[in-house]
This record gives structure tokens, sequence and C-alpha cells, in this order.
């Protein structure tokens, strides 16, 4: 009998969210409904439910360096997937410990500044060492357009904005960004993917709906498992655009806020 395939590692660098709908919990659920093994670093503990973000306790940058270490050095990753990194020291911390343990690795970053409901989860003074330390790490970098603004220290209002700021993001280093466009406007919902190759564009027809909390979350981790488990760039990006979109159809409309989504939508087809 054949040995079974083993799912790619996917070691996710995050925050925790107690409402389950982004952070650290859609993570591992998207990681793990597209076939990945998921294994965590936690950044921070955050009190919050689909109404807003009410408390963030940080983890000490020491611990959060012990949980990457014994996890990389025991078990390896095939990829690594960071999301909340809220201050320069942990940013400074996750890139000392992956040039030390996994300079190779494949690194998917999600640059998370603002919860849904817009509640600030990036120091401002982070934003050099965001620039300057993660962003040159990125096989691809994730950034809705506020995200995008700030690295790219522009104004983004249009698709050829989109492209100007993923060309610029990646000039500070990032092998490809993909340049989320849910914050426009229209019924049409376009993603920006610029990398050394060229750019392309990635078209939906926008679902109406508030149900959209940990969007950006659990498309970069899903993105991050097609790349764990052998996938190429654009199939990767497909399938996790898709994933999410499917996500948010089946949404389960808990709570009174910008709700969760459904990330098991496909274990209940």
């Amino acid at each position: 009998m054949a040995s079974p395939v083993k799912p790619g590692r996917v070691l996710i660098v995050a925050g925790s969210d107690s409402g389950g709908g982004a952070g650290i919990q859609a993570d591992i659920k998207s990681v793990t409904a597209l076939g990945g093994f998921a294994m965590t670093a936690i950044t921070a503990l955050t009190a919050q439910n689909t109404t807003g973000v009410y408390g963030v306790v940080p983890v000490d940058t020491d611990f959060i360096a012990q949980q990457m270490r014994l996890v990389l050095d025991d078990m390896g990753a095939d990829c690594l997937k960071t999301g909340m990194l809220h201050s320069s020291a942990v940013i400074e911390t996750v890139v000392d410990v992956l040039d030390d343990v996994a300079p190779n690795l494949t690194v998917v970053a999600d640059p998370v500044m603002f919860a849904k409901g817009g509640h600030p989860l990036l120091e401002p003074e982070a934003m050099d060492s965001l620039r300057g330390r993660l962003v040159p790490r990125a096989a691809i970098l994730t950034p809705n357009i506020p995200e995008a603004e700030a690295l790219a220290d522009m104004a983004v209002s249009n698709l050829d904005d989109m492209q100007r700021a993923g060309e610029a993001i990646m000039a500070l280093g990032a092998k490809a960004v993909l340049v989320k466009g849910g914050h426009l406007d229209g019924d049409r919902l376009t993603d920006v993917m610029v990398t050394s190759d060229g750019v392309e564009l990635f078209h939906d027809e926008r679902i109406h709906t508030k149900n959209t909390h940990g969007t950006g979350c659990t498309l970069a981790s899903a993105l991050a498992t097609g790349l764990a488990n052998g996938l190429a760039l654009r199939e990767s990006v497909e399938r996790a655009r898709a994933y999410v979109r499917a996500a948010i159809i089946a949404a389960p409309g808990y709570g009174a806020g910008h709700g969760p989504m459904d990330h098991g939508h496909s274990l209940r087809r």
C-alpha cells in the first residue's frame, strides 16, 4: 500500500481572535479545510466579537521566538504565514528567527494593520520594520487597499493605482504582491497581482454582505496552504479566492456586527 500523502505544513504567526472569525482561529480552520497541517506561534491575544476589538494583550517576544523555534526545529514547515505582528519588536523577532532557523522558508505575509471595524492592530512606529524587514522576506504580500496605501505611501482609488502600489511594494523587496480590491466601490471586485512576470487581474461579482470578518486572514492562509502543498502561485491564489468566496456565501450569520464566514463549508457539502 502506498504511503499517504503528507499535508503541507503551514506555520502561522499571528494573533488570536476570541470570536473565531479571524486571526489564528480562521487560519487554522482554513489550512485544515484545504488539506494542510496548521502550526502556530501566537503573537497577541485579543478580546473581540463581531462588533469590535475590546482588548489586546501582547505576547512576550521571547515567547513568540520560542514557539517558532520549537516548531521549526522539530517539525519543520513548508510555508510560513504572518498575520497580526503588532509592533516593531514583534516583526524584528519573527524575521530574526526566520533568518536564523529557516532563511529559505516561503513566507506569505498578510500586513494586518486594522481590524474589520477599524481598530488599529499595528503600532505606527512599526511601519519601518514592516517595510524594511518583513516585506523583503515575503514570497507574496496580501495587502488590502488601506494597507497598500500605507506601504506604498500613496492614495489608491482605482485599478491603475492598485497596480502602481503593488509595484512600489515590490520595489521594497517582496517577490509578489496581491492587492485586494474589496475597499473600492462597485459591483465588481478585482484583485491585482503584481509579480516579476507582470500584472494579472482576478475578477468576481461583489457579494453584498456584512459577513466578511476575517477575509484577509483566510485568504492568506488559504494561499499559504496551496504553496505548502506544492501548487504554483497563480493556482494557489485562484483556489484561495474561490475558497473565501464560498465561505462568505455560506456564512452562518452570527453576531450583530461584521459576521464570520463558514470556513468549514467544504466539509458539509
